[in-house]
């Protein structure tokens, strides 16, 4: 039997000795504290050195790498020494390897959750591999090496600098023969504390040692992600009162009792019988391989998940709108019309700042997510008259912002998401990934719509059966349109496809019916689309007209839901009011899952979004940190995505809008009523046939018909 004794610096109060089997091999493991007794710990050494197969060094100052140099701890190079021929380690080669693999595991595993992380090291020299891969992920990197050790007020921001502050310091921290684990010369509890609990309490994630997590409170680490090591069920469960989220242990746990690192790596030496510079990383790869060994992702709180975080765009849509504003609220009260005019316009170059942190998102998978809605100054009336360039700098600087508060990306609001090319060009310039909301904001509205037939009741709606009912895409080749007609022919029994492009109706038929073969599909051009628009029971336009007149409402069926996803809209408000017996639906809101909190946006409940905002939200909390929804091409399978991915995070239909704000449940019964006493007993006006299709029935007519009508 093989024995294994760690020597550590921390109390003995945490010792053990237990039996098991490992790569083959029966081994007998030890620990002894030496109580922060150096002199005992050196003791002890030479005590078991002949003894022991292999000897681990606990809770002594490890020797580091930062950049290219090598800095060697002279206290642990004397307990080293003293073990003669006996294997010795501090764990730090198996650190490395456990500390990336902890990280690239989680990133893939947790869906990108370091990308723009705010990251303080508590001790970045220490940790300085750590730091270099999560570079990768993020560049909000702080590194407090100058607090704990010297006490001086400010943290390092780059590697470069933590490189450079490494070759100056340690040549003074050498001489520094204290008892804790990272020198200090300055007293903690004086001079350190406050500094480093602000930037505890500023950084999204902590990477630092547990006795190090302890001296913070709740306050400073609620909702936090700690990455650490060697934590046992004790450990969690105080982590767990501190509110930690999430916490990545680098360190491996293949036996009941855990175990530091440094333990690990001793038994790894004497069961291979080779010194730790001797142990390849293949031998360790095969080590991970055999034992089946998974990073340690360890959730404190049961049931609560890490936070992720997001940016979102918004801007005033009218003057009205500035006049709210605290500081223009008094002016705008006194001044004049030109004076209010003016401060529009400059409200457009003002930088943009945070209008409101939204917190407590929750969903149900365990999830949060928080972010901050950014607003740039500009009225739609000053955006149109700029060129998309003007909007594009601010966006970007609204971008920067959000970088720098931690988001992971960043959704455009309103006319923001119109300008130019509709959300490309910020995308390729901005420092996280960018997201329209088209494809929600779709979704939301045929989610609406449904919902509307639904209520209203005047169609037969059966769960998992195709409506018993028909349905029209006006501008079904649009790139909006298309999406639509792709979603609505998996649910309704007959589709209409409307629109002036017959070559793209005939290719979209054909891909709609791959798709979707159960559906009867009927196509239609705009001057032939009124012959069928009596008979629908569902109407979505969604066209580029552009003020054009694209149906006449006036020959809608009683009690059709009509969604208006046109951006102008295709009815405006004077049209819509032609028939109070239709249902003309402009978009659906969202409700978000949670306890939300965050300043009004136009809503009575907090917790209720424009579905632009809740997409950029969804994504969040899957952790798809991408470029989502761009450009003016809509893709359909992004439509049905967004919406399944809605569904699964607690998403929920919160209001049905139209031309005149929110739909209650008496304006739907309204409608309701008026659409039943319409179809019982006032007619319809009738269809009027396009002027090509007369000629055609006149041409066909027989001699006495003709004669019969001439006479008539």
């Amino acid at each position: 039997m093989k024995k294994v004794v760690s020597i550590s610096l921390g109390s003995p109060s945490q010792d053990y000795n237990f039996r098991t089997r490992f790569l083959g091999e029966s081994f007998q493991v030890s620990r002894v504290g030496a109580d922060q007794d150096f002199k005992e710990a050196k003791r002890l050494v030479k005590e078991w050195r002949g003894k022991a197969d292999g000897l681990g060094l606990g809770r002594v100052r490890e020797h580091y790498t930062v950049g290219t140099d090598r800095f060697v701890q002279r206290d642990t190079r004397k307990l080293e020494k003293l073990a003669g021929d006996t294997p010795i380690t501090e764990g730090s080669k198996l650190r490395e390897i456990v500390q990336e693999w902890t990280l690239r595991s989680t990133q893939a595993e947790l869906g990108n959750i370091f990308n723009n992380a705010k990251v303080l090291f508590l001790s970045g020299t220490l940790d300085y591999r750590l730091a270099s891969i999560m570079a990768e992920y993020t560049d909000n990197l702080s590194f407090a090496d100058p607090i704990v050790q010297f006490g001086l007020p400010n943290v390092l921001r780059t590697l470069k600098a933590l490189e450079l502050y490494a070759a100056g310091s340690h040549p003074i921290l050498r001489l520094d023969s204290g008892k804790e684990l990272v020198p200090s010369l300055a007293t903690f509890e004086f001079v350190n504390h406050r500094l480093l609990r602000k930037a505890v309490k500023e950084a999204h994630v902590v990477v630092a040692s547990y006795d190090q997590l302890m001296h913070y409170d709740q306050e400073a680490l609620d909702g936090k992600t700690v990455i650490t090591s060697t934590i046992s069920e004790g450990r969690r469960q105080a982590l767990a009162e501190k509110g930690v989220r999430l916490v990545l242990d680098c360190s491996v746990q293949p036996f009941k009792e855990t175990v530091a690192l440094n333990v690990v790596e001793a038994m790894v030496m004497a069961a291979l019988d080779k010194p730790a510079e001797d142990i390849t990383h293949d031998d360790y790869l095969e080590i991970f391989t055999d034992l089946d060994l998974k990073p340690r992702i360890i959730y404190p709180i049961e049931g609560l998940k890490q936070i992720n975080r997001f940016a979102f765009v918004i801007h005033p849509l009218s003057q009205q709108y500035l006049n709210n504003l605290k500081p223009l609220e008094l002016v705008s009260k006194i001044a004049p019309s030109p004076v209010m005019d003016l401060v529009e316009k400059a409200a457009a170059y003002t930088p943009p700042f945070v209008y409101t942190k939204v917190e407590g998102i929750r969903s149900p998978e365990g999830v949060e997510a928080e972010g901050w809605l950014i607003v740039v100054g500009g009225t739609p009336k000053e955006i149109m008259s700029h060129t998309p360039e003007f909007t594009y700098r601010r966006l970007l600087a609204a971008a920067e912002m959000a970088k720098k508060l931690g988001a992971q990306i960043m959704g455009l609001g309103a006319f923001t998401k119109v300008v130019g090319d509709a959300g490309v060009t910020v995308a390729k310039r901005a420092p996280l990934p960018i997201t329209t909301g088209n494809s929600y904001s779709a979704s939301g509205a045929l989610w609406a719509a449904h919902d509307a037939a639904e209520r209203l009741g005047l169609l037969k709606l059966e769960p998992g059966k195709r409506v018993k009912g028909k349905a029209m895409v006006v501008g079904a080749t649009g790139a909006i349109g298309s999406a639509c007609a792709r979603l609505l022919a998996r649910t309704a029994e007959e589709l209409h496809l409307v629109s002036p492009e017959a070559a793209k109706l005939l290719v979209l038929k054909k891909s709609i019916l791959k798709e979707s073969p159960g559906v009867k599909l009927v196509l239609s051009s705009y001057a032939d689309s009124d012959q069928s628009i009596g008979e629908m029971d569902m109407i979505v336009t969604a066209t580029s007209g552009a003020g054009k007149k694209i149906l006449d409402i006036t020959q809608v069926k009683p009690g059709c839901v009509i969604t208006d996803v046109a951006r102008p809209l295709d009815l405006p408000p004077e049209e819509v009011a032609k028939r109070p017996d239709v249902l003309v639906i402009e978009s659906g809101e969202v409700a978000l899952p949670g306890d939300v909190k965050m300043k009004t946006i136009g809503f009575e409940d907090r917790s209720v979004v424009y579905a632009c905002l809740a997409e950029t939200i969804v994504l969040t909390l899957e952790g798809r940190f991408e470029n989502f929804t761009l450009g003016r091409n809509l893709e359909w399978q992004k439509v049905h995505e967004i919406y399944k991915m809605g569904l699964k995070h607690g998403m929920e239909l919160a209001a049905i809008s139209g031309v005149n704000g929110v739909f209650s449940d008496d304006d739907i019964r309204k409608v309701r009523d008026r659409a039943l006493k319409a179809r019982k007993g006032a007619k319809v006006p009738a269809r009027k046939k396009p002027a090509a299709k007369k000629k055609r029935a006149k041409a066909k007519a027989t001699p006495r018909k003709r004669a019969a009508r001439k006479a008539s």
